[in-house]
């Protein structure tokens, strides 16, 4: 077999076909120390369902309760969602059954406080996780990927063939390419596209995990769509500049149907990086649920638009504002402990899976990387007076006007809110609701307090650039991973997993994703692709 596309998928499909037996080369354009793709780069969070870990945190979950927030999420509705909706009821009964144990078989393990990622904020039938769900993986991205390099390298029937970029799929398991020159950069930077040769290979079956397009901003304003708003004219880019979907183009082009291009996944609290791996390179923050969140003109956005409930639906009251950017408001003790950067590279204790450095979170400060993007970020403003922090803001963003007095009438009204513990104020509510979870409580939420009381201070302002990062759509796939063609037949001989297959049936995900589910997705679609074509060889 061949599998294009050495990401977390392509070495879990790999890794599976070499297990039943078979040979496998596995393609990548990418230089070597690029293996394991955008895996490497995250934080290692993954979607489990009524997991012993929520257990030991009092979590009460269940996989009719995961289905429903699923199903909320999601909102297919389209005649092509069938293959995507049967994708993400075998994914969810996988999260709340063998998942965690198979992991864990090959040495996986988990840090055990769960996470509450996207909460939501509407019915109960509506969007967003009931429940936290968020298991970091103790060692994040590299400790995912781990486990299957360790596989893939352990047996004599993979060939791992890097600087191999796929350009032709044909009928027979054919692949034509180019050979691109060596590389040295290092993981992640952008890399020559220089051509010094051609390929050709032929194989029983062909099973495609190139990634979406995420690193190609025009491709990403081409298919947004208008209930998102206007094209971002100003992004961040959430992943490498290899993410550049050409593999979905060439698999559509060898008779493989793509289907819901237009749903993605991007982020609003995107950063950019004051010491970039590739090129425009954004990191996102992971906010706990106190900051004041402003639009570009200051603004306080509406409820449920909170750090942390509905990406997709603050994105879309972002961009129907007509800029690009938005503002966080918050002080130093919400900083200390509401803000974690996503990244394997930002979360150094966790990455070293270092107790001591683990530990160090709960002292008084920042964690050091958030600390390094409060002095040398350049979307950050700190001052010890509202006034101060607005104009700050204001030489930021010199074109677009700040009105500071309804900013101040915004904050002081927020701040009489704390008077006491009950209140109107949803967010308020949200905060004081986050902190009934002990694991919020613990490591995640701020004790609830005026942004103007001076000793929670100095005031930070942030400013937050939309930052491209995952495409829900894809190639179509049934059950077995086999590509679709339009009138429904299999593909002969193609497979898909991964992003390029909207992580199982061309976008298991629908509309929204509930977090977690991105790597969930490459670890199930990639074992599915792989387990199903080493069966049919």
């Amino acid at each position: 077999m061949i599998v294009v596309g050495a990401g977390l998928a392509g070495l879990v499909a790999a890794a599976e076909v070499a297990d039943a037996g078979k040979r496998v080369i596995l393609l990548d354009q990418e230089p070597e120390q690029s293996l394991g793709g955008q895996a490497f780069w995250s934080f290692g969070g993954l979607f489990l369902v009524d997991s012993p870990e929520q257990r030991r945190m009092g979590i009460r979950d269940s996989v009719d309760l995961a289905w429903q927030d699923w199903l909320g999420s999601a909102q297919f509705d389209r005649a092509e969602d069938e293959w995507p909706r049967r994708w993400a009821e075998a994914y969810v009964q996988f999260a709340a059954g063998e998942k965690r144990a198979w992991l864990r078989a090959m040495g996986h393990r988990l840090f055990p406080v769960v996470g509450w990622a996207e909460r939501g904020g509407g019915p109960a039938d509506g969007h967003g996780n009931s429940v936290p769900r968020f298991h970091i993986t103790w060692g994040t991205g590299p400790g995912v990927v781990e486990p299957f390099v360790r596989r893939v390298r352990a047996t004599d029937r993979v060939q791992l063939r890097f600087r191999h970029r796929v350009d032709e799929l044909l009928p027979g398991g054919i692949v034509r390419g180019t050979i691109l020159e060596p590389s040295s950069v290092l993981r992640g930077q952008s890399s020559s596209r220089t051509a010094v040769g051609d390929f050709e290979l032929s194989a029983q079956a062909v099973i495609v995990t190139s990634g979406g397009i995420g690193g190609d901003h025009d491709l990403v304003r081409k298919a947004w769509p208008a209930r998102l708003g206007a094209p971002p004219r100003r992004m961040v880019a959430g992943v490498p500049a290899h993410v550049d979907g050409r593999m979905l183009g060439i698999t559509e082009a060898a008779g493989g149907r793509v289907i819901n291009p237009d749903r993605m996944w991007h982020y609003t609290e995107g950063l950019r990086n004051w010491d970039p791996v590739w090129p425009n390179h954004g990191i996102r923050i992971l906010p706990g649920p106190s900051s004041l969140w402003l639009d570009a003109t200051g603004r306080r956005l509406p409820a449920p638009c909170f750090p942390g409930f509905d990406t997709l639906g603050t994105l879309g009251h972002i961009t129907a504002t007509g800029y690009d950017h938005s503002w966080f408001i918050l002080t130093q003790k919400i900083i200390e402990k509401e803000f974690a950067l996503s990244g394997s590279e930002q979360n150094p204790d966790l990455t070293n899976k270092s107790v001591r450095q683990v530990l160090q979170r709960v002292k008084k400060g920042a964690p050091g990387p958030v600390e390094a993007f409060k002095q040398h970020g350049a979307d950050f403003v700190v001052a010890s007076t509202l006034d101060e922090l607005v104009a700050g803001m204001q030489r930021l963003e010199p074109d677009v006007p700040l009105d500071a007095a309804q900013i101040r009438r915004v904050v002081e009204a927020r701040d009489r809110e704390m008077a006491n513990a009950f209140t109107k104020d949803a967010q308020i509510t949200a905060i004081r609701g986050a902190r009934s979870y002990r694991g919020d409580k613990l490591i995640r939420v701020a004790t609830p307090h005026r942004l103007l009381d001076p000793k929670a201070g100095p005031l930070i302002a942030v400013r937050l650039n939309i930052l491209t990062r995952k495409t829900l759509g894809g190639l179509e796939t049934d059950l077995q991973a086999r590509v679709l063609r339009a009138d429904g037949s299999p593909l002969p001989g193609v497979y898909a997993a991964g992003e390029v297959a909207g992580f199982g049936g061309g976008g298991m995900h629908g509309y929204n994703s509930l977090e977690g589910t991105f790597l969930g997705g490459c670890l199930f679609s990639g074992r599915t692709a792989g387990r199903a074509a080493a069966a049919a060889v």
